[in-house]
């Protein structure tokens, strides 16, 4: 168990590798975010902050992509996956969500990051 579990580390890191040679490496503003809204997205994570308007609320969504738990440890899968700053975040307040808190070991990178704003 402990030689396949080596084994996958070892195809992630080499994936990740790769992958961040592709993909946009330095923090800055995303582009897929509401106009009043500031998203700055790093290597590992994002933050988000939109204006105060006294009544929407927002959620930061995170695209990532390496290694992560898929399922009770000592489970893992290499591949994408979302994180999401669920519960909903006050307009005015700042949130942050990062690629690395999907289990322990776990080895991503950010590839995207973006806002959806709730009226309510």
């Amino acid at each position: 168990m402990n030689k396949s579990l080596s084994i996958a580390a070892r195809v992630a890191t080499v994936a990740i590798s790769g992958l961040g040679f592709a993909a946009v490496m330095g923090p800055g503003t995303a582009q897929a975010a509401p106009q009043d809204c500031q998203v700055q997205k790093g290597l590992f994570d994002a933050t988000a902050t939109c204006a105060a308007d006294g009544g929407s609320n927002y959620v930061l969504h995170l695209d990532c992509v390496g290694l992560y738990a898929s399922g009770p440890f000592p489970l893992y899968a290499v591949g994408s996956y979302k994180v999401l700053s669920y519960p909903f975040t006050p307009s005015g307040a700042s949130t942050t969500v990062a690629c690395t808190g999907m289990g322990p070991g776990v080895l991503a990178v950010a590839t995207n990051a973006f806002v959806e704003v709730y009226n309510g």
